[in-house]
């Protein structure tokens, strides 16, 4: 459904060979674990996939958002962990690649497989309203001052880059929000605590608090108060497509596994496979057609972005909900249909039904999404 050329399919699979390599196998084990996928990290790297959307002048694959929901896609059928550190590895790459005069050696590390980013944004004191930082910069003998209290930041202590969102000094409206990279050398930051999450376990997110970090000025991926819209145009559709994308590769992983169980598994007494029950084949036919409709749904999103019109940013709002609450459904039918051997964790629908749950409480949420359309179709402003 993503219609892919030559070019892309190629680097597609290519992504599907890590995945089914380096991903898939240790999978299981990050879940139970709770831990960060390094081998899928670092197998992403040596592939190259960490560039796949920087520029090729700068040493990357240059590829856009088609291609990265693809690729998305695929390895959240595998490990949804390692599919969201991705997505806020690309999402952290967008800001780079719009402020490239700023990166540039940083776009070929990212190339080079040397620094995966992500995105420090929300905080404990605005939770899910992720575009709405209560804390300020403050400048110091030329250099930025930041101190924050990041809530939920995917890849924490594990990245190399944190695209961190806050007030910009002096600023006196919400909005006036700067966006600026800190490294992992940088002085000033803890990670607080550990990762203990009812699904996605392996993504490292965790509160991260920034306390007299000093970095230096040109460390802005935006200009003065500018972080505001590149929140808004540069990376949320990036975000939403890319979420989008996760919760499809996982609705496909439950729906596949669904298949593979009610195949294989019998009714001795009967003498016939799970699949001979009618009602069990028609949840698994649900499954199939709202995976699909969801896919479908967001490759009609990706063509509006490619070729914007008036309803581009409409699609874009929809594309994280509705692939989201489809998951949800397709994961709650992959448990009914498997039964004990789901509840029992025998079978991977019991980590697919609890990894697609982090979408719809992820900001922005399923809730603040709902609203934000309402407000859309209302002609209303939405913040």
């Amino acid at each position: 459904m993503y219609r892919l050329d030559e070019e892309q399919t190629a680097v597609l699979e290519e992504v599907c060979r890590v995945a089914d390599e380096s991903i898939a196998p240790h999978a299981s084990d990050v879940d139970a674990q709770g831990r960060f996928p390094r081998e899928a990290v670092d197998a992403l790297a040596k592939a190259g996939l960490l560039g796949l959307t920087v520029p090729v002048e700068h040493g990357g694959m240059g590829h856009g958002v088609r291609v990265a929901c693809a690729a998305l896609d695929e390895i959240s059928q595998r490990c949804s962990s390692t599919a969201m550190i991705y997505l806020m590895h690309l999402c952290g790459c967008s800001c780079y690649v719009a402020h490239t005069h700023a990166v540039e050696e940083t776009l070929r590390q990212v190339a080079r497989g040397e620094h995966l980013t992500t995105l420090a944004w929300s905080e404990k004191g605005s939770r899910s309203h992720f575009w709405a930082p209560v804390s300020q910069a403050a400048q110091s003998n030329g250099r930025v001052v930041l101190n924050a209290e990041k809530s939920f930041v995917t890849s924490a202590g594990e990245a190399e880059g944190y695209v961190v969102s806050t007030r910009t000094a002096g600023g006196e409206e919400p909005t006036d929000i700067t966006l600026y990279l800190m490294l992992k050398e940088d002085e000033g930051f803890t990670v607080s605590g550990r990762w203990d999450g009812m699904g996605m376990r392996g993504n490292a997110s965790a509160p991260m608090t920034l306390e007299d970090c000093e970095i230096p000025a040109e460390s802005a991926l935006c200009e003065p108060s500018d972080g505001f819209r590149t929140i808004l145009e540069v990376v949320m559709p990036w975000f939403n497509l890319g979420n989008a994308a996760v919760s499809v590769g996982i609705a496909e992983a439950s729906t596949s596994a669904t298949r593979s169980h009610l195949t294989s598994a019998r009714l001795e007494h009967l003498g016939i496979s799970l699949c001979g029950l009618p009602n069990l084949r028609a949840r698994l036919a649900r499954m199939r057609v709202e995976t699909d409709r969801a896919r479908a749904h967001l490759a009609g999103v990706i063509d509006a972005v490619e070729n914007p019109s008036p309803n581009t940013v409409l699609l874009v709002l929809e594309s994280k909900v509705a692939a989201a609450e489809t998951a949800r459904e397709v994961a709650e039918l992959g448990m009914q249909a498997c039964g004990g051997a789901a509840f029992s964790r025998h079978l991977s629908v019991e980590r697919n039904f609890r990894d697609v749950h982090a979408a719809s409480v992820m900001a922005p949420t399923s809730d603040v999404l709902y609203d934000f359309i309402g407000k859309a179709l209302c002609g209303m402003e939405l913040f």
